[in-house]
């Protein structure tokens, strides 16, 4: 006897991967919604692959059909897609839907959007409790759309009840912004050094995707209008994280390690680098879900660097993750590292 049917839109990202392996191994009858109406090679027999773009006019409603025990939306990002959810609430049990801890701003109203200001960076209680305070809701940018979302799902938890996971920083197989792709490629290329700004200190706080693919199935078990933190539940810094890399790759680097924000070139920035840091609270999980967390950092690392190595062999990896390339940055200048190697003897 199954626990009942499963929607995953989104099924063949990063996070929709996972979250529907998960939901089959924990008995849930599943549909692996996406544009494409693809599969991934892990998933049994059993997942049913149907191809769905939600934002053509009544499309996801015609796929959800009678409805669903559970819809999972890993791909949700705005008060429009809120809408779209709490609109079909007769058909939908229940929702677990994915935000994300860019929502969160500081007592002085500092966020991710102000950070690139001076003194922009926001400075958050340790760790970040989900009854911390937010942006304000909009459509300007992407933490304001997330709150938009989430706003619209949880005025709504008396027609769906919907849990809200606020993700941190994702690794994982299939990352379209893969941040270890800075340390790995560096290791690949044969790079023996590696400078750190800000010390090494930086914090990040990371969540893998199968520790996201667990929240989402004990949520799918315990409906609920809630919003909850997704973290890894450790916290390591961007020398730490370096550390587990070149050890999982079997190379040793020097990290020079540079107090204050990256300098000229950006030489010393790294995708996790920040001057305060960021870490989510994950007590409210543990309390009302009974999350433990399924796999931790660095033994999480082997498969995302068997995915990267192969995914950048022979090609430019602006091409390969383009999410990583829209920010503007050249991540691996070497010849600016070099020349701030060589400055200094």
């Amino acid at each position: 006897m199954t626990k009942g049917n499963a929607f995953v839109l989104g099924a063949t990202g990063q996070i929709g991967r996972a979250a529907v392996r998960a939901l089959v191994a924990d008995g849930w009858e599943v549909t692996a919604a996406s544009r494409r109406g693809g599969r991934d090679e892990r998933w049994p027999a059993e997942v049913r692959s149907v191809a769905v773009d939600r934002n053509e006019e009544g499309a996801l409603s015609a796929a959800l059909g009678a409805g669903t025990d559970v819809l999972v939306d890993v791909v949700a990002y705005d008060a429009g897609h809120g809408r779209q959810l709490t609109a079909m609430a007769d058909r939908i049990g229940s929702a677990v839907v994915i935000s994300s801890c860019a929502v969160y701003e500081d007592d002085q109203g500092r966020n991710f959007d102000t950070q690139d200001e001076p003194d922009g960076f926001p400075v958050y209680p340790l760790p970040i409790p989900e009854t911390w305070r937010t942006v304000a809701p909009g459509d300007s940018t992407y933490g304001t759309r997330k709150v938009a979302l989430e706003l619209e799902l949880l005025k709504a938890g008396d027609r769906l009840p919907a849990t809200v996971l606020r993700a941190a920083a994702v690794h994982g197989p299939y990352s379209p912004g893969p941040r270890e792709l800075w340390f790995v490629k560096r290791a690949l290329d044969g790079r023996p050094v590696r400078i750190l700004a800000e010390g090494g200190r930086s914090v990040f706080h990371p969540v893998h995707v199968d520790n996201l693919a667990e929240l989402i199935r004990l949520a799918a078990a315990k409906p609920g209008s809630r919003v909850l933190n997704g973290a890894d539940p450790e916290s390591p810094t961007v020398a730490e994280i370096g550390a587990a890399i070149d050890a999982a790759m079997g190379v040793t680097s020097e990290t020079v390690l540079v107090e204050g924000p990256p300098g000229k070139d950006l030489v010393g920035y790294t995708p996790w680098t920040t001057p305060h840091p960021v870490v989510a609270d994950m007590s409210a999980a543990e309390r009302e879900l009974g999350y433990r967390a399924v796999v931790r950092y660095a033994e999480s690392l082997p498969g995302t660097i068997e995915f990267l190595a192969s995914a950048v062999e022979g090609r430019d990896w602006r091409e390969v993750f383009p999410g990583l390339a829209k920010y503007g940055v050249d991540l691996f200048d070497y010849a600016a590292e070099d020349a701030w190697l060589a400055a200094r003897g």
